[in-house]
């Protein structure tokens, strides 16, 4: 099943920078790695799905409806985001953190439910992270804090998640905990993944489906076998070599 689908999207920032082009396809249940140099585009591309940004042109469709005529709240319940950068300013526990997800679901009085707590109290289970659910959200460290983040937008019960480099910041082991637990519980959910990254081993090691983007422009969309040594290269300006290694690949420099 197609969760999200980008016809001939284009969208120009008044600085000049364009996306240009893009037509793109992901599935339920498949981790879509968008990969690029900064600057790329791979980040308003996230905007632009997530209706933080209008295209000039072009349509974009989740779950079949199309992006730019939902409103905000039925968009917050097929579309769930975890921010590059998250600045807390009140010490929420993370329980309440993760809660907050069910916030599309709330009408403007209600509050949320036992079950609501339940239910994040398990998500937060899976993820691994349940001993943290009352510690000051403030307290935590940046793995902790992005694992939580991941469990509000999977509270939002989505079709589509949207990670912006969910792995800036973190050390090797957190990097790992954090993609093996989108990777195994967006299979579970049927959840469509698309999160960005500068890394191509990242890109190689958890996703079904790489996008490379440079300069606006997407320059090859297929998965981690089909990506070359020679198109990393030209695209990163650097020489790099793609090498197999056990039973996967990897990208030496």
């Amino acid at each position: 099943m197609e969760r999200v689908v980008l016809k001939d999207v284009y969208f120009s920032y008044e600085d000049g920078f364009e996306l240009r082009g893009i037509s793109l396809k992901v599935h339920a249940g498949e981790v879509c790695a968008i990969l690029g140099p900064n600057g790329s585009g791979k980040t308003t591309l996230l905007r632009c799905i997530y209706k933080l940004l209008r295209p000039f042109k072009g349509c974009i469709y989740v779950d079949g409806r199309d992006v730019l005529s939902l409103k905000t709240r039925e968009l917050a319940r097929l579309v769930g985001g975890v921010p590059q950068e998250h600045h807390p300013v009140f010490p929420y526990r993370a329980i309440d953190m993760v809660v907050m997800g069910r916030t599309p679901y709330l009408s403007l009085f209600s509050a949320p439910s036992h079950k609501d707590y339940e239910d994040a109290y398990e998500l937060m289970k899976r993820l691994g992270i349940a001993h943290l659910a009352e510690r000051p959200y403030t307290q935590l460290s940046g793995g902790e804090r992005k694992l939580v983040l991941i469990a509000r937008a999977l509270m939002q019960n989505p079709r589509v998640l949207l990670l912006d480099e969910p792995t800036s910041h973190l050390d090797i082991k957190n990097k790992i905990l954090v993609l093996r637990a989108v990777r195994r519980l967006c299979k579970d959910r049927k959840v469509a993944v698309l999160m960005t990254t500068h890394d191509p081993n990242e890109a190689m090691a958890y996703s079904d489906k790489i996008v490379l983007m440079n300069k606006g422009e997407v320059v090859f969309i297929g998965g981690p076998e089909d990506l070359s040594s020679e198109l990393l290269s030209k695209v990163y300006d650097v020489p790099l070599k793609v090498i197999g290694y056990g039973n996967r690949r990897i990208v030496i420099y």
